[in-house]
């Protein structure tokens, strides 16, 4: 089979669509996000990668916390919407069920599956155009209803995928197997 060059863009696929929650100049503003991942097991850290020029990134190094909120499907118009405008402009916090946590600072969404609170640990600024935030989780929020054997249950959550280059949205398949565990045939 022959490999086909692609653009350089297309290295993630797909990714998970986020709400990044955060408190600039003392608005609730939610922002979507693709650009996250698992920084670390232990202590639990993420990464979240915002353009500089964005309004979400004053209101993070203001406050030193933000949130992640998983939309549901349900949430895809509002999750879409909150894209296209910015919170210079538009009161965001207008869209969605606003609660607080512990940290009182990191703004999230009731509407949302699964809630993370986080507080800043760092951020790396030596990236040409983002900002990459290192964020501690702090607390976790969800609901009964998304939840198998007491842990998120992804069919029940129903998050929103995002395919680049085809900028489209998309939901999560079947399930094809089990992690650390289909592989092991192999071992032997």
């Amino acid at each position: 089979m022959k490999k086909v060059k692609l653009e350089t863009r297309n290295f993630t696929y797909p990714m998970p669509v986020m709400l990044v929650g955060t408190i600039v100049d003392d608005r609730v503003n939610f922002m979507p996000v693709a650009w996250m991942s698992r920084a670390s097991y232990t202590p639990p850290m993420l990464t979240v990668a915002i353009n500089k020029r964005r309004f979400t990134p004053q209101g993070i190094q203001t406050t030193k916390t933000f949130s992640v909120n998983i939309p549901s499907v349900d949430l895809l118009v509002k999750t879409d919407y909150c894209g296209l405008v910015s919170g210079r402009k538009v009161e965001k916090s207008k869209v969605f069920e606003v609660f607080f946590g512990e940290l009182k600072t990191a703004p999230m969404i009731k509407d949302c599956p699964l809630c993370l609170e986080c507080k800043l640990f760092d951020v790396y600024k030596q990236l040409p155009v983002d900002y990459v935030f290192f964020g501690e989780i702090t607390n976790i929020y969800g609901e009964e209803k998304y939840l198998t054997e007491g842990k998120p249950d992804i069919k029940k959550m129903n998050p929103i995928i995002l395919a680049m280059p085809d900028e489209k949205y998309w939901t999560v398949g079947e399930h094809v197997g089990n992690a650390f565990k289909d592989g092991l045939v192999l071992k032997g």
